[in-house]
């Protein structure tokens, strides 16, 4: 018979080595999960590096069997979810639970378990998740396209957590799409007329990002990311310390040609992020960046090549989405970031989202440049 299951909270380096060690090893077979950088999943998990626990609070729990460690699971709080509107998908009593692994049934029964427990004793009475940890992290679990690898900041999960955490109880709330295209061929007929219309437009501007001016030009998308997705389900503001923390983080893999700001008459309305698929230039350091993966990677991003590039944020201001102007803009920005993502990256794929699945403006942009959805995350709710 098999030992019992038992779950601990994370209190030591040697629980934390083994929280972020487990998905090493459970997907240590699995062909098309992409290895995270440890030091960046340590980050995240630690009050002293990630500002996110400014305004929240986590657990985390490692499941053992016999002294092994086979699954885990973050049970949080975060004060900014609780002040949502319910109908975006926060409010009062909403708690998440998240970084979910297991190597077997049993495991992740108790561990949602214990998420919950955990949960109900800070009063929470609806537990959402995965969130691992917030919307802005890996929302959501993969239940459609575990046969081809995630692009950067995406996540990967064994086929099987899905019947597990409907097992416990759980129901779909919302599901978050990614997009792929082939970007090595022209967009159809109509987008095209819709982009050169509005190059002869002399109060469009589609410019770069000046990466000079770093601080000022990301204060600028962040102003246009919180008025564009601020009724979106799950938007969560980022706080100062966290938009300096991202900042940080996300520099190094920013590249002026590939975000671009949309001007109107001068004043900025829009935006496109597009990254480099990071995971393509850290698949073979196993994790780690020492001691020569730091060299490797920062070898590769002085002048990456790459096969994919993600989108992962785009927004227009308020004021004018459901427009007719909102959408050339969009195309534009997408037109201009494929040339160059062809002539100076080498990429022939892009990956659009993720997009919620009741944004429609965002799906039919993405289904008038023939892109088709790829991979479907499902974030899930329960009534504690």
């Amino acid at each position: 018979m098999n030992a019992p299951v038992t779950i601990q909270p994370v209190v030591s380096k040697a629980d934390r080595k083994a929280f972020v060690d487990l998905a090493f090893t459970h997907y240590a077979n699995d062909p098309n999960w992409v290895p995270p950088l440890k030091d960046e999943v340590h980050g995240l998990i630690s009050p002293r590096s990630n500002p996110w626990f400014g305004h929240a609070e986590a657990v985390f729990l490692l499941a053992r069997r016999g002294g092994r460690v086979v699954g885990r699971i973050s049970a949080q709080v975060d004060q900014l979810v609780l002040a949502m509107p319910p109908e975006q998908g926060g409010g009062p009593g909403v708690g998440h639970w998240g970084m979910f692994e297991a190597d077997d049934a049993e495991a992740a029964a108790a561990l949602i378990a214990a998420a919950e427990e955990w949960l109900r004793g800070r009063g929470m009475t609806q537990a959402i998740g995965p969130m691992s940890l917030s919307v802005w992290d890996e929302p959501g679990l993969l239940v459609s396209g575990a046969d081809h690898p995630p692009t950067v900041m995406m996540g990967h999960h064994d086929p099987a957590y899905e019947g597990w955490i409907e097992a416990a109880g759980y129901r779909g709330v919302k599901d978050l799409f990614t997009y792929d295209l082939d970007i090595t061929g022209e967009f159809p007929p109509l987008i095209q007329r819709i982009v050169s219309s509005g190059e002869r437009n002399a109060r469009i501007r589609i410019r770069k990002v000046d990466k000079s001016r770093f601080d000022e030009e990301a204060a600028l998308v962040l102003g246009i990311l919180n008025n564009a997705w601020s009724d979106n389900w799950g938007f969560v503001p980022l706080t100062d310390a966290e938009i300096a923390y991202a900042g940080k983080k996300l520099k190094p893999i920013v590249y002026e040609d590939l975000i671009r700001i949309a001007e109107v008459e001068g004043e900025p309305v829009a935006f496109m992020m597009t990254l480099p698929d990071l995971n393509e230039m850290t698949r073979d350091l196993g994790g780690s960046l020492f001691p020569f993966g730091f060299v490797k990677l920062l070898w590769r991003l002085r002048n990456p090549k790459v096969r994919t590039m993600r989108v992962p944020l785009m927004g227009v201001v308020k004021r004018l989405q459901a427009t007719r102007l909102a959408s050339q803009l969009a195309f534009m920005m997408i037109e201009y970031i494929r040339r160059d993502a062809i002539t100076r990256y080498g990429a022939t794929r892009g990956e659009i989202g993720w997009v919620l699945e009741d944004n429609q403006g965002m799906r039919a942009i993405a289904e008038a440049i023939d892109s088709k959805v790829n991979k479907v995350y499902r974030v899930y709710e329960k009534t504690l």
